[in-house]
């Protein structure tokens, strides 16, 4: 059974930061690429990030540039996205995801599995 465990989110002030992490198991993903998406309260789940699991190549959403950084750890079957800089608006629930398609894609019904999400809130 795949399972995909997001941690790491939490209130921040904003201009902090905070770093989340994706674990997965009960499959290898080393082929395809990971996302991470938001979703805040009355809104649709938007894109935020993702990562070529084999080259590390990477996207970003505009909103996030500069600002927030994917990575994995192959050895781990770890994703992150550290953010910095942090806004109010940056509060959601990140989630991650998994896709066994090595091509990079912000579209989130390109993605096989789904975390449960972790709470970001980001106070003024």
């Amino acid at each position: 059974q795949v399972q995909l465990v997001e941690s790491g989110g939490g209130l921040v002030q904003a201009g902090g930061s905070l770093r989340l992490s994706c674990t997965t198991s009960g499959r290898t993903f080393s082929s395809g690429s990971m996302g991470w998406f938001r979703q805040a309260p009355g809104e649709k789940r938007e894109f935020v990030a993702t990562i070529n699991w084999s080259y590390g190549s990477t996207s970003y959403a505009d909103s996030v540039k500069g600002r927030f950084t994917i990575s994995r750890d192959n050895a781990k079957n770890t994703v992150y996205l550290q953010m910095n800089s942090l806004k109010p608006e940056d509060t959601a629930v990140y989630y991650c995801a998994a896709n066994s398609d090595p091509l990079l894609t912000r579209l989130t019904s390109r993605y096989d599995y789904w975390g449960q999400g972790t709470q970001v809130t980001v106070s003024s």
